[in-house]
């Protein structure tokens, strides 16, 4: 697949070691270090500090490169050493190695959890904070704003500009694609083709900006997840171009593209042949499959994690298309970050379509026949599939809303199904908008459930305001510019200006709710009561010790009168109650009386 194993590789006298650097006082004293060099393998590396002892050399298939075991003591201090790398009893490389001090209070740290509403945008669709780095003369694809899969300029500038819109929308965490260099010809705005695993992208910023959009986050109590992918990287990443080895890459005799059939892996009747196409298979031409059963490539990855965490701070890491990659790494990628982080959080992609495959991939699964990921949380995809058609059709037996009941019927399924990440929409799918046919009730009857029931809800940005777009039409129609974001836009989105009466109704619709969802607890981790949904009308309660709420979504286009005695188990005679959607008092009779196509949140008062 790769047109030859030891690439050509130009060498000026320089030296590359990952991790760029350390950090003194890890709970894990191992370090493994990739050095790349011209001809590095022919040599033996020294390190004299105090502290640090090199444990075992490995001289792999390319003398290109040299894999060095370090032992740190608990007490090694924060500082400099050299590592001489010597040949014939000179020294024909040195490189100074740093262990920084960590970040106090770093290991403490608390990650997302039920509580969060989570913001997802694309930095390349998102704002332009600052055009001058939109194009680079090292990097081969320019901007081009006007074809919908070239870079627009998005960038973290942007980002930084616009925390205060998120913070005021009334999320409290932001999930961003990935911002990592992807130095490609061409369709390289999505992130997922990283070229270099420790360096942003330039025309996003540099990874002082990365840390600086971090700090400012939290100073606004905004919580940051990293966009990982360990499945595969960009042809043109660095090692791509001189590999370490035959197997750092799974290679195939001719280009061999996955079968995408992540359902093979849980599937006790699977073929070989279909598991090992799903795994070994490249996702494009130009996304080189990483070999994770290569215990180098393994902790490679592993080790770029625990450097993002430590060095940017973050809250969160979203793992890209988690069953691609050997499911025996992940339980070993989660290990060795809570050794370092007890209470940091992942969510990983499992896109399936049943609640039983989507299951097994979830940490202390029940069904999975003892395979742990370690995974807390899990994208909710059947969720997904019932709230894409649930508000537009027909009400039926399994149909309407018996599809949202259906799928949460099956909860019993999972270790923790307050553990996953529920949405309408992503950078994958069509707008959320286009798919319910433009029915502005329909939005805020699917908005009303995903922002009140269980897991985490996330909302793709633009959905605030009912951006439209078809992914069958290319993901460029489904990643559009925000308008607003860039120098010369007609339109601002970001503080209302443009917005139609339709957008303007749903933006502050969604707000509203999500605003209150911050301090209400019943609503971020409560218990989750439903009942079965009669004659298009759907009700379930969330409670958490005194907080309560009742809702009630009406999906029938006639009005309907809920009897109250049906409820009397979560109601316990409540009288007095707030209506969230509109803010007035509310006063609990024997029969409801709600509207066609509309939705009631209350908050019943003990």
């Amino acid at each position: 697949m790769i047109s030859c194993f030891y690439c050509h590789f130009t060498f000026a006298n320089n030296i590359r070691v990952e991790p760029p650097f350390w950090y003194a006082g890890m709970n894990n004293p191992n370090l493994q270090l990739i050095v790349h060099a011209d001809q590095v393998g022919l040599t033996t590396p020294e390190i004299d500090y105090k502290g640090v002892k090199i444990t075992t050399v490995n001289k792999i298939e390319n003398v290109n490169y040299l894999i060095i075991d370090l032992q740190l003591d608990k007490n090694v201090k924060p500082g400099s050493f050299i590592i001489k790398f010597i040949e014939n009893g000179k020294s024909k490389y040195s490189y100074s190695y740093e262990l920084k001090i960590r970040k106090q209070d770093s290991a403490e740290r608390k990650g997302f959890d039920a509580g969060d509403a989570i913001y997802l945008l694309m930095p390349d669709r998102f704002s332009n904070g600052d055009p001058k780095n939109d194009s680079q003369p090292d990097m081969l694809e320019k901007a081009d704003r006007t074809n919908p899969s070239g870079r627009h300029g998005g960038d973290i500038k942007g980002i930084l500009n616009h925390l205060d819109y998120i913070k005021a929308l009334g999320a409290t965490a932001i999930w961003i694609n990935p911002l990592l260099e992807n130095n490609n010809k061409s369709y390289t705005y999505h992130g997922y083709a990283i070229t270099d695993f420790y360096k942003i992208d330039p025309r996003f910023g540099s990874n002082s900006d990365y840390v600086n959009l971090v700090s400012s986050a939290h100073s606004k109590g905004l919580k940051i997840i990293m966009d990982m992918v360990f499945n595969h990287c960009g042809i043109n990443h660095w090692f791509i171009n001189d590999l370490p080895s035959k197997d750092w890459v799974n290679q195939h005799k001719e280009f061999t593209r996955s079968n995408f059939r992540a359902e093979t892996i849980s599937d006790p009747h699977s073929s070989e042949y279909d598991q090992n196409l799903m795994l070994s298979g490249w996702f494009d031409n130009n996304m080189p499959d990483l070999n994770q059963q290569n215990p180098f490539v393994r902790n490679y990855l592993i080790q770029n994690s625990i450097w993002w965490i430590e060095y940017a701070g973050l809250d969160g890491i979203r793992m890209d298309t988690q069953p691609y990659s050997f499911k025996e790494m992940m339980p070993e990628w989660t290990m060795r970050i809570n050794e370092e982080y007890p209470d940091f959080k992942i969510v990983g992609e499992a896109w399936m379509q049943k609640e039983s495959m989507t299951a097994y991939w979830q940490k202390e699964s029940f069904i999975s026949s003892g395979y742990n990921s370690g995974v807390d949380y899990i994208t909710d995809f059947p969720l997904y599939n019932a709230i894409s058609k649930s508000f537009t059709e027909p009400e039926g037996w399994s149909e309407g809303m018996a599809r949202i009941y259906y799928v949460l019927a099956q909860d019993f399924l999972y270790k923790n199904p307050y553990n996953l990440l529920i949405f309408a929409d992503n950078h994958d799918l069509n707008r959320f908008f286009t798919s319910i046919n433009k029915d502005i009730d329909a939005y805020k009857l699917a908005m009303t459930f995903l922002l009140t029931t269980r897991g985490i809800p996330m909302i793709y940005y633009g959905t605030e305001f009912l951006m439209e777009g078809e992914e069958a039409k290319g993901h460029g129609f489904i990643r559009k510019d925000f308008p607003g974001g860039w120098q010369g836009d007609s339109l601002n989105y970001f503080n209302g200006q443009g917005f139609s009466d339709k957008q303007k109704e749903a933006f502050t619709f969604i707000q509203n709710i999500l605003k209150w969802r911050i301090t209400n607890e019943a609503v971020k981790s409560g218990k989750l009561t439903q009942y079965v949904p009669q004659e298009g009308v759907y009700v379930y309660f969330r409670e958490s010790g005194q907080s309560r709420i009742m809702v009630i979504l009406n999906n029938s286009n006639e009005t309907r009168a809920i009897e109250t005695s049906r409820f009397k188990e979560n109601l316990r005679g409540t009288i007095h109650g707030k209506n969230i959607v509109n803010g007035n008092p509310f006063t609990f009779r024997n029969t409801i009386l709600l509207e066609p196509r509309q939705p009631l949140i209350i908050e019943l008062y003990n």
